[in-house]
């Protein structure tokens, strides 16, 4: 996505190190392939997982032995989960270590490589603060994997993974998108509450715990593409191989087959972190700061006419679909003195301000939750609510007799296509209900975040070299006063128009749900 931007000479420039990398990781399979052939004489049967018997014989009362890296995931290489560790979890200086070290890396056998990226990535990172096992990672592991290994672990009756990866990386993944029963990662040595960057030395062991959690007398079937490396290949008499040629074939695992929908995830990068796409963004990202403080003074002081033309120059795109809203007579009509009160989904915090360009004119917003900063930049009427209905209910009311008013009652933005509950306060408040439809496409950076500074979130979102804003207005929907319908069929129709206007599914999860996944609270963040 981001490698697209590049010039074709830059490209070819820069494919340079990657060809001879990848020379040089054929030798090395080419070596190992030959190692693995001296031990013809291993007692138990090793056949490729493509051949014809891994598709006939009956798996569904077997425990399945996975080597996660080796035989799910689709990637050669795993710099990209560590980078991601580096730059969320740690900081940008980090993660240029962790990208300046990649010639490094590249020369230097499999665990060595690890060794050394388990160091820059975790080292000095305090211990129960990581929740990037849980927040970040499962989205980018789940794009890896490969449907066809994905359909030969479904067909087991036990799984068992076994990662070469730290144990906190990549066990939510496999335990809660995967529905593995058991999983053997690395262990990470820890002093005083801190991961000081080193893996203890649990390999040897691995063996004997699976024959624990499993039973020595269970039948077992190992799935792996590197078995003479592997002691715990000793637990099963069958051996089922993946071949570096056969993953390259293999086919990305349908977002629709995931075992548990990937709903929430947190994490500034909106791209998968290989080098060159790392190398782009570091080059991208001292212009990038420059353009997003443009960007915002453009919004800031620009007329609303302007804004949209001048914002498309730099990048940023607005889409304004079905706009009849603004010109249909009954929206127009001011019932109890009251105006328009626009209910849309939440996709990041400025959803009220590109509102406010597409209907060019400016009007309040409530929002639960918004940092000082973004409300003292805000060129738009902004107020706090309280989370306590009955003053909420009065604030609204109160701000709906002195003009228009736009609210987000998911009450936090979602970036995935899901729609979470629709608070139902405001279908009390109004009978003239303008249901807005809002999606966001960003090449670089979330504008969003759940655990990191809310303050920054607008600067990211304009730190994109491209992004764009779709707004789409939809029909008028009456509230409570004018039918027999009570607040929570109004909210969950609203909920329902936007989510069929979007193709988006609508769920029942809310802003606590959310945050518990991602941050480990309710969501009760403070005002920085």
């Amino acid at each position: 996505m981001v490698f697209k931007a590049l010039p074709y000479t830059l490209k070819l420039i820069l494919s340079i190190p990657l060809l001879l990398l990848k020379l040089h990781n054929n030798q090395t399979k080419a070596l190992k392939r030959t190692i693995s052939n001296t031990h013809a004489s291993h007692s138990r049967s090793q056949t490729l997982i493509s051949d014809h018997v891994i598709h006939t014989c009956d798996l569904s009362n077997k425990t399945l032995i996975f080597d996660v890296e080796g035989t799910l995931l689709r990637s050669p290489s795993m710099f990209a989960y560590f980078m991601l560790v580096a730059f969320e979890s740690g900081s940008l200086i980090r993660a240029f270590v962790l990208f300046a070290l990649y010639p490094l890396l590249a020369l230097v056998d499999d665990e060595l490589s690890i060794k050394i990226m388990v160091m820059v990535s975790f080292f000095g990172i305090k211990k129960d603060s990581f929740r990037l096992g849980s927040s970040v990672l499962p989205k980018f592991f789940l794009e890896d994997v490969g449907l066809e290994g994905f359909e030969v672990l479904r067909r087991g009756k036990k799984k068992v993974g076994v990662s070469k990866l730290p144990q906190v990386m990549v066990e939510c993944f496999l335990k809660d998108y995967l529905e593995f029963d058991h999983v053997f990662g690395r262990e990470l040595k820890v002093f005083g509450g801190y991961f000081v960057g080193l893996m203890k030395d649990n390999k040897n062991i691995i063996k004997h715990r699976i024959n624990e959690v499993v039973g020595e007398d269970d039948d077992k079937v190992c799935f792996s593409n590197k078995p003479v490396k592997h002691d715990w290949i000793a637990c099963s008499k069958d051996v089922y191989v993946v071949s570096d040629a056969e993953k390259k074939a293999w086919r990305i695992l349908p977002r629709e087959k995931y075992p548990k929908d990937l709903i929430f995830h947190d994490g500034r990068l909106a791209f998968r972190p290989e080098p060159l796409n790392m190398l782009v963004m570091f080059m991208w990202f001292p212009f990038s700061i420059i353009l997003s403080i443009s960007r915002i003074a453009i919004a800031l002081t620009m007329p609303y006419g302007a804004t949209i033309p001048i914002m498309s120059f730099t990048g940023v795109q607005v889409r304004l679909k079905n706009n009849n809203s603004t010109s249909n007579p009954m929206s127009l009509d001011r019932k109890k003195d009251k105006g328009r009160l626009y209910v849309c989904n939440h996709r990041t915090l400025l959803d009220p301000l590109y509102l406010s360009f597409g209907l060019k004119k400016p009007f309040a917003a409530v929002t639960y939750s918004l940092s000082r900063m973004s409300e003292i930049l805000s060129p738009i009427k902004t107020v706090r609510l309280t989370r306590d209905r009955e003053q909420d209910s009065k604030t609204m009311d109160k701000m709906l007799k002195l003009g228009d008013l736009v609210v987000c009652p998911e009450g936090t933005t979602c970036r995935e296509p899901y729609l979470l509950r629709f608070s139902p306060l405001f279908a009390e408040l109004s009978d003239h209900i303008i249901p807005v439809a809002l999606d966001t496409y960003v090449s670089m950076f979330h504008g969003t975040t759940a655990s990191g500074l809310k303050c920054l979130d607008p600067f990211m979102f304009m730190m994109n070299p491209r992004s764009a804003y779709s707004v789409r207005f939809l029909d008028q929907v009456h509230g409570t006063s004018d039918s027999r319908s009570t607040r929570y069929d109004v909210a969950n129709h609203v909920q329902s128009e936007i989510g069929k206007a979007l193709e988006f599914e609508c769920t029942s999860l809310t802003r606590k749900d959310k945050y518990l996944v991602l941050a480990g609270n309710e969501g009760f963040v403070s005002k920085r």
